[in-house]
């Protein structure tokens, strides 16, 4: 089964639930459309990227570790968060401080845990929004501009850095910074930079492929959070 790239709802689960201080109950909104025609590249990004889409197409499930650190405009305020994320096609799984989402390929639950409070929407995957399965495919192929900006050393790995301005300049980021692992052709991480002036920096680590992956683990069971509070949004 093949897993799309772009770490849907989820990272729309980010941002919105960040800038509200309610973190990731729908978590770093990144809403950028995509345009019909495909956007011109850099030869050797687009190199790079496709090698990344092609290898996680081939695995019918994954399993990575990953981190965000957000840091306010002029260094506000710092916050770290840390989860797990489990794909399965455009079905996902994501543990983070506190949240829980859950993706069926058809809704889309965010549960917060501090609240007891779960959101329930419908799962579009034609929606303009960046998604786990998005972070891991071609979806640069349409929604950015890309530039190859060079190779760098981070911690003991090898890293290609590469530059992706989105082709919407009316969109809230006005630019990702991705590193991939020379040697694994994976994402190893990032920054994206929100107008109002934040960063997000996230870090991918414990790549798992093909992990066994129930169906189960993909849909939110009301009876493990007694008393839980349902707002559903559809």
């Amino acid at each position: 089964m093949q897993i799309l790239f772009n770490l849907c709802k989820f990272i729309r689960v980010y941002g919105s639930q960040i800038n509200k201080m309610r973190l990731f109950t729908t978590t770093i909104l990144f809403t950028f459309i995509c345009i019909l025609l495909f956007a011109q590249g850099d030869p050797k990004a687009k190199s790079i990227l496709d090698n990344v889409s092609k290898k996680v197409k081939t695995l019918k499930s994954l399993k990575a570790n990953f981190s965000i650190t957000i840091t306010g405009a002029k260094n506000a305020k710092t916050q770290v968060k840390k989860g797990v994320v489990y794909m399965k096609g455009d079905k996902y799984y994501v543990t983070l401080s506190g949240q829980e989402i859950y993706c069926d390929n058809k809704t889309v639950w965010t549960y917060m845990k501090e609240s007891n409070e779960v959101q329930v929407s419908s799962f579009d995957p034609n929606e303009n929004t960046f998604t786990p399965s998005k972070l891991f495919t071609n979806f640069y192929d349409r929604e950015y501009y890309y530039t190859y900006l060079g190779e760098q050393t981070v911690g003991s790995k090898k890293v290609d850095v590469i530059v992706l301005t989105p082709t919407n300049r009316s969109k809230q980021f006005t630019k990702v910074e991705l590193m991939i692992d020379k040697a694994q052709s994976v994402v190893a991480g990032g920054k994206m930079y929100e107008k109002n002036g934040n960063v997000y920096t996230y870090t991918v680590s414990g790549y798992t492929p093909n992990p066994v992956l129930n169906d189960n683990m993909f849909v939110f069971n009301a009876k493990k959070f007694p008393n839980v509070e349902v707002v559903d949004l559809r």
